[in-house]
């Protein structure tokens, strides 16, 4: 439409225009024609109308193809929307059921989260409250497991020793790195028993970890010390009991006849006192008095013998089950009345014979204590020194002597006898307190006597108190007791 406009326009713009419309429409007598303009006129409008018809109808041919274009991509896009729409859907139903699939997997992912840390809370819980000291260790001996009972004992917590190596940390634990090594070469489980008699007993177990990737080895140490303690006094009550049914049967079986014959060297005696007969013969007075004095002696050895039998019966009677208060300077002077009836070396050396230097301090406490076993301690103790210083009789300016010393320090009552016989080597000192077993014949076994097993029993397990020894063998020894009050 704007070009045939422009073209009318360049039309009227021509020379022809420029002339004039006027002269275009006047005849030859100059005047206008106006039949010539309205023809003119006219034929110019259906020009534009026929111009304006024709754009009209070109328009409507591009509105028309525009419209099925557009209804065509309109119709390509519902397809499109349909198929994207139901991919969509589709889409959305394999989300929501992936969703559906991810909650139902959260969901039991959650429960076996917590049935996990539910485990993981009760076997944690588990080794916290064992009453074993449980260790976890890798095959280099660094640390994976430490439980509460081994933070009480060390004194170390968990996250200290985690990944510490256990010696290097650990140093007095009675778990040997050997015990580790032959637990991972064998592959299998090892027990083993570690004690020192009145301190402590433990039972040491050493397995493998099985079915696991990284190497290791579980430690589980029991202190036993109470149930050994127990089970030794009931076996101690037991041997008691055999000891002194013993002692009583022998005291009654030899007080028998030894009363016969007490009788018997009195009656003599007496008979030799009053004989007429002997008394006339003057030559014969030195032998009926040296008789007599055989009698006499005689009389005195069955006394001793009695004064054995007598402590036997007390023996036998055993002691209560609690405790009695006793003077501790009482215990020892009975004790040392027992032993210069009984206690005598063999090459003749008798207790009585020693000279015993008692230093008591004044004013001590009452003792609770089980009399009798600890004046069968006590005699332990001087049969030893006994034996010690007969090995020194003989030599020049030698006086067996044995020093007793009682004293009360804070709450305890310390007890020193020391001899100044031959001294104890240091092989003897490490197994003195401990128990003598022996399978050999009566010629080669060991004297039992130089052990004070029995003694130190009383002292550390009966009395819970302590006892050590010092010694040398040119000087002599001293044995080392304290009791609580």
């Amino acid at each position: 439409m704007k070009k045939y406009l422009l073209l009318s326009f360049l039309l009227l713009q021509s020379q022809m225009s420029q002339a004039g419309l006027v002269d275009l429409f006047k005849d030859e007598e100059g005047r206008t024609n106006w039949q010539y303009v309205a023809n003119w006129s006219s034929g110019i409008l259906i020009i534009l109308l026929s111009v304006a018809v024709i754009n009209l109808f070109l328009f409507w041919r591009r509105a028309q193809k525009s419209n099925r274009e557009l209804k065509a991509i309109r119709r390509d896009l519902e397809v499109r929307v349909r198929e994207r729409t139901a991919t969509l859907d589709k889409s959305n139903r394999l989300l929501k059921e992936t969703n559906q699939l991810l909650e139902t997997e959260v969901a039991e992912h959650r429960v076996t989260t917590e049935r996990l840390e539910t485990s993981e809370s009760y076997i944690r819980n588990i080794l916290r409250s064992m009453p074993l000291m449980l260790v976890g260790l890798d095959r280099d001996g660094c640390i994976t497991q430490w439980n509460k009972k081994a933070e009480d004992v060390s004194g170390i917590e968990a996250d200290k020793a985690i990944g510490r190596n256990l010696w290097e940390l650990y140093p007095s634990i009675t778990v040997s790195p050997r015990l580790i090594d032959q637990v991972l070469e064998k592959n299998e489980a090892v027990t083993v028993k570690q004690s020192q008699p009145g301190t402590y007993h433990f039972d040491i177990t050493a397995y493998p970890l099985q079915g696991n990737r990284k190497t290791g080895v579980v430690v589980l140490v029991d202190d036993v010390t109470k149930r050994v303690e127990a089970e030794n006094m009931l076996i101690h009550h037991d041997k008691m009991s055999s000891m002194g049914e013993l002692a009583s049967t022998m005291a009654h079986d030899l007080n028998t006849p030894l009363q016969g014959i007490l009788l018997d060297l009195s009656a003599f005696h007496n008979f030799l006192a009053n004989s007429k007969l002997l008394q006339q013969d003057v030559d014969q007075n030195g032998e009926v008095a040296r008789l007599s004095g055989l009698l006499n002696d005689a009389a005195e050895k069955g006394r001793e013998v009695e004064s054995v039998i007598n402590n036997l019966l007390r023996f036998a009677r055993g002691r209560t089950d609690k405790r009695e208060p006793a003077l501790i300077p009482d215990v020892l002077d009975h004790s040392l009345e027992l032993a210069n009836d009984v206690l005598a070396a063999p090459n003749s050396l008798r207790f009585r014979d020693i000279r015993i230097d008692r230093q008591y301090e004044d004013n001590l406490p009452l003792l609770p204590c089980y009399v009798t076993e600890l004046q069968q301690a006590f005699l332990g103790l001087f049969r030893h020194a006994c034996d010690a210083l007969a090995r020194r009789v003989g030599e020049e300016g030698f006086e067996p002597a044995i020093r007793i010393q009682v004293n009360k320090c804070y709450d305890a009552i310390w007890i020193k006898v020391q001899h100044n016989g031959v001294g104890l080597t240091g092989d003897e000192q490490m197994y003195l307190f401990e128990p003598y077993f022996s399978d050999h014949s009566p010629e080669e076994e060991y004297d039992a006597g130089k052990r004070l097993s029995f003694s130190y029993y009383v002292i550390t397990e009966q009395h819970q108190g302590h006892m050590a020894v010092t010694s040398d063998v040119k000087v002599g020894t001293t044995f080392h007791i304290e009791l609580q009050l």
